[in-house]
């Protein structure tokens, strides 16, 4: 198992509240050994005017769920954190309605550098998205 950290589902929903997370609905639902997945609703927050899936909430999935697993794979949260470096993602399918799920798999989890791939997929298990999320690990100032 990856993960350094105790954690529930309920804990990390909780951490999230009235913050971006919160605001587009994304929600931690499932982990195992080796990832971790969150949903988000297609609606009128994640949309653009066409009335698809925006690419840009794509990947604020993408990097939220990334991140939270890194923070989750960190020794020592009082002294280092995860911060973002790069992101990129590659659309691969539109989504009109109903949630997303997204799932990151760690590439590389290194004392420094973690890279994640997060696969979004649709409720027919359709893939819209592949995104691979970079990873510092800095001490905390």
């Amino acid at each position: 198992m990856i993960w350094k950290q105790e954690f529930t589902l309920e804990g990390i929903n909780q951490i999230c509240q009235n913050t971006l997370v919160d605001h587009l609905d994304i929600v931690f639902t499932d982990y195992g050994d080796n990832y971790l997945e969150a949903t988000m609703p297609v609606d009128h927050r994640t949309v653009q005017p066409a009335r698809l899936l925006h690419g840009g909430s794509s990947v604020a999935l993408a990097e939220t769920i990334g991140s939270v697993a890194s923070q989750l794979c960190l020794p020592n949260m009082e002294t280092h954190m995860a911060v973002g470096v790069e992101v990129n993602a590659n659309h691969l399918r539109s989504a009109k309605s109903g949630r997303v799920t997204g799932r990151a798999t760690p590439l590389r989890i290194g004392r420094k550098l973690h890279i994640w791939e997060i696969r979004i997929t649709d409720e027919k298990k359709r893939l819209i998205c592949v995104s691979r999320l970079t990873i510092a690990v800095v001490q905390r100032s």
